[in-house]
Order: C-alpha cells, then sequence, then structure tokens
C-alpha cells in the first residue's frame, strides 16, 4: 500500500513515498520512510504527528494514500526591545 511521510523545516522539507504492509501504523510508515535517520532530531515522543493535518496516535492505521505528517513544535520569539529608535539620547 502506498502512503507518503512528510517532514518540514524552515530551510529543508521532504516529501517521502512509501510502500507499507495493509494496516500499517503512523510509526511503520515513519520508520520506512527512513525519515529518522534524515532528521535525527525528531523525537516521537514530543513531535505530535498526524494524517492529513489531523493529530493521531503513532498506533493509527494507515489507508492507501494517506500523508503522514510529522509537526515540529510552533515557538514563538519575542520582538527584540532593543531597536533604539524610542530612545530619548
Amino acid at each position: 500500500m502506498k502512503v507518503s511521510v512528510v517532514y518540514a523545516k524552515p530551510d529543508e522539507q521532504v516529501w517521502l513515498p512509501v510502500n507499507v504492509e495493509p494496516h500499517a501504523t503512523l510509526l511503520s510508515a515513519i520508520e520506512a520512510s527512513g525519515v529518522l535517520r534524515m532528521f535525527p532530531a525528531i523525537r516521537l515522543d514530543q513531535h505530535k504527528v498526524g494524517v492529513f493535518g489531523k493529530i493521531c496516535p503513532l498506533d493509527t492505521e494507515l489507508t492507501a494514500g494517506d500523508r503522514v505528517e510529522i509537526y515540529r513544535p510552533i515557538t514563538w520569539v519575542a520582538p527584540d526591545d532593543d531597536d533604539d529608535e524610542d530612545d530619548d539620547d
């Protein structure tokens, strides 16, 4: 059965087609894709995963054509307040 595994960083994205056995899970597709070797920083105990934008557990069974997605944590960086525009010096 054909599925795909996708992962995106700000500067690099991969879309990996994978052939898996019937009743394969998100975890088995991720492992078969090789994405964990390509991006060793992925931590499946910390990253959320899903199918077509819907977060799912790693043991979710896939159907043909599913797109398995590994989501990066969302981070926010406060704007730099040291911009000198509002200084009265």
